[in-house]
């Protein structure tokens, strides 16, 4: 689907990151209240919206590293995106854009794009996995009810989330202190995952921090994505965690392996813990 045409999926993905062009390298979008936590809105979500009016400028299909650094909080309602295109070569192409609202910048990144179905070259893969329990015998979402805090946050109904019990415990207010969370990720309305979905994906689990130190919120201050590969249908096998939070900041690494067994996307983010929004 083009990002110009409507979302005709019936998927609150596509609905909600769907984007107009308006001339002159400008898109227009909105901000939906549905990938929100509490009044603010997802980065990753941010971000899927900013890509999308890269996806619709450049040659390339898919997202091959991403970086982004959040300036401002982003409100709900409109949004305007400004994509300048950078080079376009044979393999990759690559574009800036500017996410703004009522002419104050929310957000900056710069995204190179490639063909990952074209890809070819050499492949060593050390890691592997997660090891997960069946995601029936994970913790579901709706088993968790609101989080520590108390709050309920509207994207957790975007997902179908399960949670590995060993690293579920901050639900209850018992972290276990490892900094790490384990588990299976979904679209809850039933969309497959794709490249253009991988960067929203990778950050949609609850913080690892909340393994470290129960609470609060987490805003992105930047975040890099690293698409690997074309994901297969079905759950993502999923890994985040965090080494490091020192005076409030912490980074956060995430992976996540699709239902064939192979590494799809990763990404890196800082981020604060603040005691409330």
């Amino acid at each position: 689907m083009s990002a110009t045409e409507p979302a005709a999926t019936g998927h609150a993905f596509d609905a909600d990151t769907q984007v107009t062009p308006v001339g002159d390298g400008r898109w227009h979008g909105e901000v939906s209240p549905r990938w929100s936590i509490g009044q603010y809105p997802n980065g990753g979500y941010i971000l899927a919206i900013g890509l999308a009016a890269v996806r619709a400028t450049l040659p390339h299909p898919d997202p091959v590293a991403v970086s982004a650094h959040f300036l401002s909080p982003t409100e709900h309602g409109l949004v305007d995106v400004e994509v300048e295109p950078v080079r376009a070569g044979r393999a990759h192409s690559t574009a800036a854009a500017r996410l703004l609202q009522g002419g104050t910048e929310r957000a900056r990144l710069l995204a190179t794009y490639g063909d990952l179905a074209a890809a070819r070259g050499p492949t060593v893969v050390i890691a592997s996995p997660p090891l997960l329990p069946p995601p029936e015998e994970c913790t579901g979402q709706e088993a968790t009810g609101p989080l520590p805090s108390g709050l309920d946050p509207a994207i957790r109904r975007r997902f179908d989330l399960r949670l590995d019990p060993a690293t579920s415990g901050w639900f209850a207010g018992a972290p276990s202190g490892r900094g790490e969370l384990r588990g299976w990720l979904r679209f809850a309305d039933g969309r497959e995952p794709d490249t253009a979905a991988l960067p929203l994906l990778v950050d949609a689990l609850p913080p690892a921090v909340f393994d470290l130190a129960t609470g609060g919120w987490v805003p992105t201050i930047e975040i890099s994505v690293y698409v690997r590969g074309r994901p297969a249908p079905g759950w993502l096998a999923c890994r985040t965690a965090t080494r490091f939070l020192m005076d409030g900041y912490l980074e956060e690494d995430a992976e996540l392996w699709d239902s064939r067994g192979r590494m799809v996307a990763q990404s890196r983010q800082l981020a604060r813990l603040n005691r409330g929004p």
